[in-house]
């Protein structure tokens, strides 16, 4: 990580340096990375995205708490202050390209958000979120700044797509529905599957994108979907031409899926497998850096207010690092949770 420069624009921020590359274009999210050559992947970067938890109020879409939540989250949690948050940010490396804010299903738990929004956009860093369950206001602010929003799927569909309409009416290209892979879940999946053919509020819709089931939360009550199911899902997808993607978690179930795919090697190119602390940061909302949202031991963190600079005291520290080595040693696979 020697001889770094970072151009940044108002359409790209581009890293260059010899072993690790990368151009992201903050209008539409392409993100292309690479290392000494266009066909070397890289084990490690620097920061790219960091996962900034803003609040852990939130009462579900219609006031009872999402029954697989793995936060856990009720409306007594707490907020983290635009104070907190702008001291956080500030520590962060320029090599940071966007924020994905976890916050309430109505977004607005967090009386500071737009602010912190505003000062992350002006700042040259993209804010991303993930909903469930908006306001016509809301939908007007989230157009206003962020470059993606994420819908979470719950049993109702129509807090889901109605959600979404809200988001694509005002002009966004970047929305997702995210849905939980699980035994229980799966009907949902195949629903939304066959309703963006025939429901008009998901005509702007980007993709679907399949979360594999962390046992974690309220999470514990569910169950993983056999990979043969999971590769049924997303064979249906491809014969169908539904456009899907998946977190990072389930890159290896994506690729066994797809083995035989006549296109695999296209295909791999664009699977990220876990990044978490490779690439990636979670923040918690006491502002506490982990390696990723779903990181169990709870004193095993880095307090970001104490720190001086990120790269040394957070992502080349003795415990990031000994993390890294366990998940490459993993070969990117979860070492925590079975997905």
């Amino acid at each position: 990580m020697k001889n770094i420069e970072i151009k940044d624009s108002k359409t790209f921020k581009i890293l260059k340096s010899e072993n690790y590359n990368y151009i992201f274009n903050k209008k539409d999210g392409l993100f292309m990375r690479w290392g000494k050559t266009e066909d070397d992947d890289p084990e490690y970067g620097l920061i790219e995205i960091a996962d900034i938890e803003i609040s852990t109020i939130c009462s579900g879409v219609d006031g009872v708490p999402c029954p697989f939540c793995y936060k856990a989250n009720t409306p007594n949690g707490i907020n983290m202050s635009f104070e907190t948050y702008k001291q956080i940010f500030d520590k962060l490396p320029k090599s940071c390209c966007q924020i994905a804010y976890g916050s309430s299903a109505d977004a607005i738990s967090n009386p500071d958000i737009w602010k912190i929004m505003e000062y992350t956009r002006e700042n040259g860093v993209i804010p991303n979120i993930t909903v469930a369950n908006i306001s016509d206001e809301t939908a007007e602010q989230l157009a206003k700044y962020c470059g993606a929003v994420a819908v979470s799927r719950y049993e109702d569909k129509n807090y889901c797509y109605d959600s979404i309409k809200k988001l694509t009416d005002r002009g966004m290209k970047q929305i997702n529905i995210h849905v939980l892979v699980s035994s229980e879940t799966y009907p949902w999946i195949m629903e939304i599957f066959k309703d963006t053919k025939t429901d008009p509020r998901l005509a702007g819709l980007n993709a679907i994108v399949l979360l594999s089931l962390k046992q974690r939360g309220r999470g514990v009550g569910y169950h993983k979907l056999s990979e043969e199911k999971f590769a049924e899902v997303i064979q249906y997808a491809m014969d169908n031409g539904i456009k899907f993607g998946a977190d990072s978690c389930s890159a290896g179930k994506i690729m066994k899926a797809l083995k035989n795919h006549e296109n695999i090697k296209n295909i791999e190119k664009s699977v990220e497998p876990c990044e978490s602390q490779l690439f990636s940061q979670f923040i918690s909302v006491d502002g506490i850096a982990y390696p990723c949202s779903f990181f169990p031991e709870k004193d095993a963190g880095i307090d970001m207010l104490k720190i001086t600079d990120f790269n040394k005291d957070v992502w080349f520290a003795e415990s990031t690092m000994a993390w890294r080595k366990k998940l490459l040693d993993n070969k990117r696979n979860c070492p925590i949770y079975d997905v």
